[in-house]
């Protein structure tokens, strides 16, 4: 059975937030969520190379040619020792792909954050990392040394939201596998956490209503190879290439 370990019900948010009055093109935006649009995320070409910075409003929002720019960000897998993989529900006042389930922690490093922009050994995509697993999950940054993240590979992919806000990103993945983190989730950030078996993905993945698009790509891609082969990531691993990946 999927253990559900973590539930923020919609009325407790709404006693822990003040939702701001702007129109973004969704039901509920939190002051969190507009302020958060305030950061600056490290715009790429389509080999990675940094080519600039913008807000992550900037780099989210559909511009007039229908296309959103390309940024660097990062997607977390954490697996405990039973090869269970935790999944987190966006909150419903996230600006894109609210209410959908997804990956661990999906988030960007900050070009305002020095030490996120350095690249040797995707160490700044690391510290990047272990800030958002602070922020979204709770678990504290002391918890997680840059060498616990495991960087896989990267992956190129683009969708939209809504007629507003899409992504698109060259995303670094990265593994963790650990037992003895603490998870305390933020409301703002994430509605409900779940430890998914290998036994149990696929049925989850078909029955969920909602996921993100680049989880569900993931999952398409070779999550599943990856998963089992926990005790051999580094046969896999790909600092080389970047995978195209379409929805």
């Amino acid at each position: 059975m999927i253990r559900g370990i973590y539930r923020n019900f919609n009325n407790i948010m709404h006693k822990m937030t003040t939702f701001a009055e702007k129109d973004y093109g969704i039901v509920q935006v939190t002051q969190l969520q507009e302020a958060a649009l305030q950061e600056r995320c490290i715009l790429v070409d389509k080999l990675d190379k940094p080519v600039g910075e913008a807000t992550k409003q900037a780099c989210h929002e559909i511009n007039t040619e229908g296309c959103v720019p390309l940024h660097r960000a990062f997607s977390v897998f954490l697996f405990n020792s039973k090869k269970e993989l935790l999944l987190q529900k966006r909150s419903n006042s996230k600006i894109t792909f609210p209410n959908c389930y997804t990956n661990t922690c999906c988030s960007h490093p900050l070009a305002e954050i020095p030490n996120e922009i350095e690249e040797e050994d995707a160490i700044g995509i690391r510290r990047a990392a272990i800030r958002r697993l602070s922020y979204e999950l709770g678990i504290p940054s002391d918890e997680i040394k840059p060498s616990d993240l495991f960087y896989l590979t990267r992956i190129h992919y683009q969708a939209s939201s809504n007629n507003r806000w899409g992504e698109h990103e060259i995303d670094y993945i990265l593994f963790l596998q650990r037992d003895d983190l603490t998870i305390n989730p933020n409301p703002d950030e994430v509605s409900e956490i779940q430890w998914v078996s290998r036994s149990e993905i696929e049925n989850f993945m078909k029955t969920i209503p909602l996921m993100t698009p680049w989880f569900r790509m993931i999952y398409n891609f070779k999550l599943l190879h990856w998963w089992d082969n926990l005790h051999a990531l580094t046969k896999m691993q790909d600092h080389q290439n970047i995978i195209l990946l379409m929805d």
